[in-house]
C-alpha cells in the first residue's frame, strides 16, 4: 500500500485550498503509475482545490484509473474511490483490483510490396520478419509494448532494401470479457532502393582517397543501413576528421516525387487505362480470359531508384597538441604530452612523451592511409624505461605493422627489432636483442563494444623469432586472453575471465624480458600489485616462461546504472609450467555504467601477501 501525504501552507492574503492526503493500494508498481498519472495527486495543494472539487475529483478517479491500467493490458479492473472527511484532513482512497491481464490472441501481419526490382532478385526473408515480432501470441498487452513493436518492425524493414517503408494500417482489437487482444499490422516496404555514386561534403585539406580508399559501397549495392554505419565508423576512427555523417541522399527520391506531382498538375502525365480495359489488354497480352488472375504482367519501370551515398566531414586540425596528467593503481602518477601531425609527406604522425611513476616513454609513429583493400600499414620506434618489482628494463624498439579487419575482427602482423638492458640489483647487467614475427588476432562478439553485458572477447598472439640475425636467443611464444559475458536474472551479469602464455626456446637468457610473462594487478589477479607475480630472482621479482590466470565476477546492478560487483582472481607465472602455483585475490567492487564506459572501484585481498589493495579502472579494453 503506497501513502502519501502533503500539506501546504498558503502565504497570507491568499486563498488556502483544502488539505488532504491520497492513498493508493495497487499491486506492483501500479501504484507508482497511478501517483504520477491521478488528477487527485496533481492537483492537491493547488489553493483553488476546494471540497467540492475534492469530491469531484474523487468521484473521476476510477474512469481516470481504469484508462491508466488499459495501458497496461488491464481491461477489467475493479476500483473504487473514497473520501473519508471524519477526521481533520480528508483521506481520499483509491482501491484498484486489476483483475487478469489481457494477452495477445491472434497476429495479423501483413506485408505489402516486398518485391525485388530485378527478375530473379532475392526474395524479402517475410519469414524472419515475422519472427522477430516483439508481441506475440500469447504475450500479455501492454500499449508501451505495442507501440515498441511496431516501431522495431518498421525499423527492421527499413534498416536494408527498403528505406520508404511505412505502416498503412495498424489496429488492436481488444475484448475485455475474454481478455484478449486481435492485432493487425499492414507494412507497405515502398520501392526496392540501391546506393549510387559516393558524393564527399567538407573535404578540404586532406586527398580524397582517405575517404575512397575505405569505401566498400558500390554503385548498384542494395540499400543497406549497416553499410552506412561501418563507413562512418570507418572514417571517424582515421582521426583525420573531427566529425563525420554518412546517410544516404534522399533528394533523389524527393525530386522525383515532386516532378510526379507537377506532371500530374501540368496534365502532363499520360491517362492511365481503365481498369477494366487494362485487365483485357493484359489478358489478351497473356492469352487469359477476362476475369481470370493475371499473373507475370509486370509495368515498364524507368530502373531501380538510386541512392547517392553522400559523406559529410569537419577535418580536423593538421597539427595537435595535447597535454594530460592521470592516476593509476598500477602505475601511480602520470603526466603526458602528444603532438599529431595528419600530414607528414602523406602520412599521418603521432608522437607520445609519457612519464608515469614506474614506467616512462616515448614513441613516433608513422601511418599510411588505408588501402583500397583494407590494410592499415604503419611504421614507428620508441624507447621505454620501466622500473618494476626491483627489474629495471630499457628497451629499444622500431617496427613495421600491418593491420586489417573490422571491430568484430581484427588481425594484424608486425616485425619489430627489439634492443633491451635489463639491470637487477646485485646480478651483472645484461643486453639482449631479438627480431621476432608477431601474428595477432582478436576475435569479439559482444552485444556492446563499450558497455558489455552479453557475449565474449578473444585474443591470442604468436610470435616466433627463428634466424640467428639480430636475436640472441630463438623462441616461440604463444600468449591469449578471452573475457565471457553472461546476463543473470535481470539485474546480474556473470563475468569470466583468463589468460594463459608460454615462451619456448633452448635458454630463457637471451629472450628480451619483455616477452616474458608476469601478472597481478587491475587487469589480472586483484589484490596484488601491478606485476607482482612472477619468479623470485634475487631481490627482484622477473618475468616467467609460462603465464596462467582466470578470474569470475558477478555484477549486480540494483539501480542502473549503479552497481556492485563480487569476485575472485587466481594466477601466477613461473619458469617451469609445474610451477604454476596460484595466488589467489577476492573482493567487493562498486560499478558505474558512465557515458565513457564503465568505472570500476575494488578493494581485493591478496590471500598470499595478506593485505587488501585498491584498484581502479576505467573503461572497457580488450
Amino acid at each position: 500500500m503506497l501513502s502519501v501525504y502533503l500539506a501546504l501552507a498558503a502565504p497570507a492574503g491568499f486563498a488556502q485550498g483544502i488539505d488532504y492526503n491520497v492513498r493508493i493500494d495497487a499491486p506492483g508498481r501500479l501504484d507508482n503509475l497511478l501517483e504520477d498519472n491521478l488528477e487527485l495527486l496533481r492537483w492537491r495543494g493547488n489553493p483553488r482545490v476546494d471540497l467540492d472539487q475534492l469530491q469531484r475529483l474523487v468521484k473521476s478517479a476510477p474512469e481516470e484509473a481504469k484508462t491508466l491500467l488499459e495501458t497496461e493490458g488491464y481491461y477489467s479492473p475493479q476500483i473504487t474511490a473514497t473520501l473519508d472527511t471524519s477526521g481533520g484532513t480528508p483521506v481520499a482512497r483509491v482501491n484498484v483490483d486489476p483483475g487478469q491481464p489481457t494477452v495477445v490472441s491472434d497476429l495479423d501481419l501483413v506485408l505489402q510490396g516486398f518485391v525485388p526490382f530485378e527478375e530473379g532478385g532475392a526474395p524479402y526473408d517475410a519469414g524472419a520478419l515475422r519472427n522477430r515480432w516483439s508481441l506475440p501470441v500469447g504475450a500479455r498487452f501492454r500499449m508501451g509494448d505495442w507501440e515498441a513493436a511496431k516501431r522495431d518492425l518498421l525499423r527492421e524493414v527499413m534498416q536494408s532494401r527498403f528505406p520508404r517503408a511505412q505502416l498503412v494500417e495498424h489496429s488492436a482489437t481488444v475484448d475485455p470479457d475474454a481478455r484478449q487482444a486481435s492485432l493487425r499490422v499492414v507494412i507497405d516496404s515502398g520501392p526496392e532502393m540501391r546506393f549510387g555514386e559516393l558524393r564527399i561534403r567538407g573535404l578540404k585539406r586532406y586527398p580524397a582517397t582517405v575517404i575512397t580508399n575505405l569505401n566498400k559501397i558500390k554503385p548498384g549495392d542494395l540499400y543497406s543501413e549497416a553499410a552506412l554505419q561501418a563507413l562512418q565508423g570507418r572514417l571517424q576512427e582515421t582521426g583525420y576528421f573531427s566529425s563525420v555523417e554518412v546517410s544516404a541522399d534522399m533528394r533523389a527520391v524527393l525530386n522525383a516525387e515532386i516532378k510526379e506531382i507537377k506532371e500530374d498538375q501540368d496534365g502532363d502525365a499520360p491517362a492511365a487505362p481503365a481498369p477494366v480495359q487494362a485487365a483485357r489488354d493484359d489478358a489478351a497480352a497473356s492469352n487469359t480470359a477476362p476475369g481470370q488472375a493475371v499473373t507475370g504482367v509486370k509495368p515498364p519501370s524507368p530502373g531501380p531508384t538510386m541512392l547517392p551515398v553522400l559523406v559529410r566531414v569537419v577535418e580536423n586540425k593538421q597539427k595537435n597538441v595535447e597535454i594530460g596528467v592521470g592516476f593509476s593503481t598500477n602505475t601511480g602518477g602520470r603526466a603526458s604530452v602528444s603532438y599529431d601531425d595528419l600530414n607528414v609527406f602523406g602520412k599521418r604522425m603521432k608522437s607520445d612523451l609519457v612519464y608515469e611513476q614506474k614506467r616512462q616513454n616515448a614513441r613516433v609513429d608513422f601511418y599510411w592511409p588505408t588501402t583500397p583493400d583494407g590494410y592499415n600499414d604503419s611504421v614507428g620506434g620508441g624507447i621505454e624505461r620501466t622500473d618494476l618489482r626491483g627489474e629495471l628494463l630499457t628497451v629499444a624498439t622500431v617496427a613495421a605493422r600491418r593491420a586489417w579487419g573490422t571491430p568484430e575482427l581484427e588481425r594484424s602482423l608486425t616485425l619489430e627489432a627489439l634492443l633491451e638492458q635489463r639491470e637487477v640489483e646485485g646480478l651483472d647487467t645484461t643486453r639482449s636483442k631479438s627480431v621476432p614475427l608477431t601474428y595477432n588476432v582478436t576475435r569479439r562478439k559482444l552485444d556492446d563494444l563499450v558497455q558489455p553485458t552479453r557475449g565474449y572477447a578473444l585474443n591470442w598472439q604468436v610470435s616466433v623469432a627463428p634466424l640467428p640475425l639480430f636475436t640472441d636467443e630463438k623462441f616461440i611464444r604463444g600468449y591469449t586472453r578471452g573475457i565471457y559475458y553472461r546476463p543473470v536474472g535481470t539485474s546480474g551479469t556473470l563475468i569470466l575471465r583468463g589468460e594463459a602464455g608460454a615462451v619456448l626456446s633452448r635458454e630463457k637468457l637471451g629472450v628480451p624480458s619483455t616477452l616474458l610473462f608476469r601478472a597481478g594487478g587491475d587487469q589480472s589477479v586483484r589484490g596484488y600489485g601491478y606485476q607482482q607475480l612472477g619468479v623470485r630472482e634475487g631481490e627482484a621479482i622477473v618475468g616467467g616462461r609460462y603465464l596462467l590466470t582466470g578470474g569470475a565476477e558477478y555484477q549486480y546492478w540494483f539501480r542502473p546504472p549503479w552497481g556492485v560487483a563480487f569476485f575472485v582472481d587466481a594466477g601466477n607465472a613461473a619458469d617451469k609450467f609445474k610451477e604454476l602455483k596460484p595466488e589467489v585475490g577476492y573482493g567487493v567492487g562498486a560499478r558505474w555504467r558512465s557515458p565513457v564506459g564503465p568505472i570500476n572501484v575494488d578493494i581485493a585481498y591478496g590471500q598470499a601477501v595478506r593485505k587488501a589493495r585498491l584498484h581502479f579502472s576505467l573503461g572497457f579494453t580488450f
